[in-house]
């Protein structure tokens, strides 16, 4: 376990670690992401609680997810989302300590690690926000009144074609197939429908 002790190693999977942290935040539910930053900040914790780290860049560090969940509450936030990103970034660089100002960490592997961490970053947060703030294309209740034809004999459930689509479907009554059907209300993803004289 002594290669988890340099810093390069350990710079490595912190950066992995709060990537996939992050990235759990703005996509929760699948629960690898969480797993996987886990794993990660574990491993690169061993090396912060073996070696002697620089307080002030772990005080930065936690501090830059403030400006992180404060850019994702509403848009137009780009600049705390750089804020923390840059934070981040530095942060980690600094974290070990040394004898001088200089960092534990390679710079070159710093330089190419923080370039691809931050604009990976930057990137995937802000399509995942813009496709969370994207209302959808296709207005469900744009379906209650238009009409359509019964694929199949309907009562408890059943099936019609409306508006281009195959939709399961419900009645009061029974409609039998092939019938012109008029859409009456919606529960969810299924069509509550009236038989119709109107054609399509």
């Amino acid at each position: 376990m002594d290669f988890l002790l340099d810093p390069n190693v350990a710079y490595l999977f912190l950066m992995a670690g709060v990537l996939l942290g992050l990235m759990a935040i703005v996509t929760p539910g699948t629960g690898i992401l969480e797993i996987g930053a886990f794993f990660c900040l574990l491993l690169a914790g061993y090396a912060v609680y073996n070696r002697s780290i620089n307080l002030w860049a772990l005080i930065i560090l936690v501090l830059s997810i403030i400006p992180f969940v404060y850019a994702l509450q509403k848009p137009k936030r780009e600049l705390f989302l750089a804020l923390s990103i840059l934070g981040l970034v530095v942060s980690s660089v600094f974290l070990f300590s040394t004898n001088g100002l200089q960092p534990a960490v390679n710079p070159l592997l710093a330089l190419i690690s923080s370039v691809l961490f931050a604009g990976f970053l930057w990137i995937a947060i802000q399509k995942t926000l813009q496709a969370s703030r994207t209302l959808p294309s296709h207005d469900l209740s744009a379906l209650v009144g238009q009409t359509g034809e019964a694929k199949t004999r309907i009562h408890a459930d059943g099936s019609v074609q409306v508006a281009g689509e195959l939709w399961s479907a419900r009645s009061e009554k029974s409609i039998p197939n092939g019938s012109f059907v008029k859409v009456v209300d919606r529960e969810g993803f299924v069509l509550v429908v009236e038989k119709s004289t109107d054609l399509k």
